[in-house]
C-alpha cells in the first residue's frame, strides 16, 4: 500500500508540513536525510523564532520539531532520497535501501548556503561566521563586520548591517560590483559601507570568535589583516534540487517553479527554501510548510 504523503527533507519547511499532516490523519513518512535538520544545524543561537524569548539553539529547535512530529504519528527514514519517479501515480521515492510510494508529495529539501570553502570558515561559523544578516546581524551591534560578494544579495547584507553595525566592508574579488544599479548607489551612498576591491579572504582568523581575516588582492599579490568582528557570505544559494531534474520545473537557478505550493506535477507541492530563494528564513520555511501541508490534504481529500 502506498504511503497517503511523502515528505523529502526535515528543516523546518519539512518538519512543520509533518506536524501538520500527520495531526490531519495522513501518517506521513518522512525522507529525512542523512544530515537531517536543514541550515539551522549549523546555527549556535536562534533568537527570531516566536515563543523563545531567550533563544534557542538551531539543533535543539529542530529536535523539538521532529519530536513534535513524531508524537503525532510521522514516520522518519534518516537516509537519502536517491531518485524519484514522478511520471504517474502513486509517485515513488527511492533511498539507498527502498522504493517508497505515495500518493502525494512534498519537497522540502531546502537550499544550501555557497561557502568560501576555508577550513577556518567552517570552525568559526556559529563564532562570527554567518550566511544571513537578518538571523545573526543583531549580534553585530555597534561592531565591525565584513561582507563577502558583490551581488544584491550582498548588498542586502550589507545595507541591513549598517544598521546595526559600526562600520560594514564589503571585500568583492573584482573591480565593480554585479549588483543592480539601485542596489548599488544605496551601497555608495551608505556612510557606513566601505569597499575592499580586487581581494578574496583567504583565511578567518580567531581561536574562539572570529577577530579578523587575511585578505589577499588578486591583482598584487598582496596580502592584508583586516580586524573585524564577524564576517557574512554573501555569494549566493544553491537548491537542493538536483533530485529533482527533469521530475519537476525548475528556474534557471535551479529552484522549484509554483504556483503558492504547487509544482507543475499535479499531487507535488513544495516547501522552503527549495522554492523561496528571497526570505530564506525558518519562520517562513515553517510557514509555507503548514501551506503545503494543508494544500496537499484538501488535494488528497478531493481525490478520494
Amino acid at each position: 500500500m502506498p504511503q497517503k504523503i511523502i515528505l523529502i527533507g526535515s528543516g523546518p519547511a519539512g518538519l512543520t508540513a509533518a506536524i501538520y499532516t500527520a495531526r490531519a490523519g495522513l501518517e506521513p513518512l518522512v525522507i529525512a536525510g542523512f544530515q537531517a535538520g536543514g541550515q539551522l544545524m549549523l546555527t549556535t543561537k536562534v533568537e527570531n523564532y516566536p515563543g523563545f524569548p531567550t533563544g534557542i539553539d538551531g539543533p535543539e529547535l529542530m529536535k523539538l520539531m521532529r519530536t513534535q512530529a513524531e508524537r503525532y504519528g510521522a514516520k522518519f527514514i534518516d537516509d537519502d532520497a536517491k531518485s524519484v519517479d514522478f511520471s504517474s501515480r502513486p509517485f515513488k521515492v527511492t533511498t539507498s535501501d527502498e522504493t517508497y510510494e505515495g500518493k502525494a508529495i512534498i519537497i522540502a529539501t531546502g537550499a544550501s548556503t555557497r561557502w568560501l570553502g576555508l577550513e577556518s570558515e567552517q570552525k568559526l561559523i556559529g563564532r562570527g561566521v554567518s550566511s544571513c544578516a537578518t538571523c545573526d546581524g543583531f549580534f553585530f551591534k555597534n561592531k565591525e563586520v565584513i561582507v563577502v560578494g558583490g551581488g544584491d544579495g550582498a548588498m542586502e547584507e550589507a545595507l541591513y548591517l549598517a544598521n546595526l553595525a559600526n562600520k560594514v566592508t564589503v571585500i568583492h574579488r573584482r573591480d565593480q560590483l554585479r549588483a543592480s544599479k539601485i542596489m548599488q548607489e544605496r551601497a555608495f551612498k551608505n556612510p557606513k559601507i566601505h569597499f575592499i576591491w580586487d581581494s578574496i579572504v583567504t583565511e578567518i582568523l580567531g581561536e574562539n570568535r572570529v577577530e579578523r581575516v587575511k585578505i589577499n588582492n588578486v591583482k598584487t599579490g598582496d596580502d592584508i589583516k583586516f580586524k573585524c568582528d564577524g564576517v557574512f557570505i554573501a555569494i549566493g544559494q544553491d537548491p537542493n534540487t538536483k533530485l529533482f531534474e527533469g521530475h519537476v520545473e525548475l528556474d534557471i537557478k535551479g529552484f522549484v517553479v509554483t504556483d503558492g505550493t504547487r509544482t507543475n506535477i499535479e499531487g507535488v507541492f513544495c516547501a522552503g527554501d527549495a522554492f523561496d530563494y528571497r526570505y530564506r528564513q525558518a519562520i517562513t520555511a515553517a510557514g509555507s510548510g503548514c501551506e503545503a501541508a494543508i494544500d496537499a490534504e484538501r488535494w488528497l481529500s478531493e481525490q478520494e
